[in-house]
């Protein structure tokens, strides 16, 4: 099974989009912010996908983050998303998806990645 790091400050979000991630056979660990998403990319080795929201609270935003993940672990798929307006530049091969988003957008985004089927 893939498994997905979501990366979002709000925990009601952070938890329906990782249940439902979760239900369609992915394994997902959760995290509130970039520090605690580094830290958790620097431990482990299985992680196939960082699903992070953009604004979060913090020393780095989600698109910093993006940035040090294609920086630091190339092969690590990236899906960016925020309510706010779509960001100038994400980094290569990351998508973006607006919030409000439906799950099922989310799962088909990750499943057009390699290794996430």
């Amino acid at each position: 099974m893939p498994t997905v790091l979501v990366v979002e400050d709000e925990a009601l979000i952070r938890d329906l989009i990782s249940e439902e991630l979760v239900e369609s056979g992915f394994d997902v660990l959760q995290v509130s912010d970039a520090n605690q998403a580094i830290a958790v990319l620097e431990a482990r080795q299985d992680i196939h996908l960082v699903f992070t929201d953009i604004d979060m609270p913090g020393s780095m935003d989600g698109l910093k983050l993006a940035a040090a993940v294609r920086d630091r672990w190339p092969p690590i798929h990236i899906i960016i998303t925020t309510g706010k307006a779509r960001p100038m530049t994400i980094p290569p091969n990351a998508l973006f998806i607006p919030k409000p988003y439906l799950t099922t957008a989310v799962i088909s985004a990750m499943r057009t990645f390699e290794n996430m089927r």
